[in-house]
């Protein structure tokens, strides 16, 4: 029975020596990884990448650690370089409390609630219970949205359309919207600072603005056009549920007449013709302020 707790104590020990005072400002781990694609040595993926696909590097040398491939790594207690594997073959450290040989990755900090999905192919976090994957959309939502989400052909394998950083295994907050689309959580509150409200991708509003359409109702309806214009019909495409209308010519902006929406842009022809939409801002985002 001593013997038996001696063990336990030894290896609660070796799970704990150093956890917490190594890694980097991506991960809290006690072992570095040894680039396959340059043979350099770095803290994690996300420390090469910072330093081997920034702009202060050669646009021809920029490239990003292929995670699957790491196939040795440094202990950072001893500095023993080693296989791949979750305690250290010196001095038996563990090297991160999460370990996952799939992806090659170490993580002592469990309040993450790691876990793999075979299905992404990566580490996601959140806890795995909280969570779908969405064959569709080719990506981890949480199960609120289980029965109610918008899928969109591969919706997070691509960059965010605010700030341009891939997706899909980005480690910032993502947010899914009405549309379907996804991007940074962070990229939408921003774009809020700058009274942005429709989607980057598709341009459909990404919240409820029944509100500030009753506002333009009343701004609309507080400024009639002048006798010129009374009369003056123009072509517009809704860009919230893509309705094509003949309304009457506003200077402050056009409603549509089929869902109430003033996310609206004016076109040059019907939707009869096969003549392109004019450029522009949906007229709202012009006038909101």
């Amino acid at each position: 029975m001593e013997m038996g707790f001696q063990e336990n104590q030894e290896l609660t020990n070796l799970m704990e020596i150093g956890s917490g005072h190594y890694g980097c400002s991506h991960y809290r781990r006690r072992c570095k990884i040894r680039a396959p694609c340059c043979d350099e040595v770095f803290d994690c993926r996300h420390c090469h990448n910072e330093a081997k696909d920034s702009l202060q590097t050669e646009q021809l040398l920029r490239h990003d650690l292929p995670r699957h491939d790491v196939s040795k790594v440094i202990c950072s207690l001893c500095e023993t370089e080693q296989d791949v594997q979750q305690n250290c073959i010196s001095c038996g450290v563990c090297m991160g409390k999460y370990f996952c040989s799939k992806c090659k990755f170490f993580d002592d900090d469990l309040s993450k609630k790691q876990y793999h999905c075979d299905e992404c192919g990566i580490c996601r976090t959140g806890g795995e219970e909280n969570f779908f994957h969405c064959k569709r959309c080719r990506c981890c939502y949480s199960k609120v949205m289980e029965d109610k989400h918008r899928c969109v052909e591969g919706a997070m394998h691509h960059n965010c359309p605010v700030c341009f950083e891939y997706l899909f295994d980005s480690t910032r907050d993502i947010t899914v919207l009405r549309c379907g689309h996804t991007m940074h959580l962070q990229c939408t509150k921003d774009m809020g600072l700058h009274n942005r409200y429709t989607c980057p991708v598709c341009s459909k509003s990404i919240c409820d603005m029944s509100n500030m359409w009753k506002k333009l109702d009343e701004e609309v309806a507080a400024y009639p056009m002048p006798k010129v214009y009374e009369d003056k019909m123009v072509w517009i495409l809704c860009n919230d549920c893509g309705s094509n209308l003949n309304v009457r010519f506003h200077l402050i902006a056009h409603k549509c007449t089929s869902c109430g929406s003033y996310n609206t842009r004016q076109t040059q022809r019907g939707p009869d013709t096969t003549h392109s939409c004019s450029s522009g801002v949906p007229q709202v985002v012009g006038s909101s302020g």
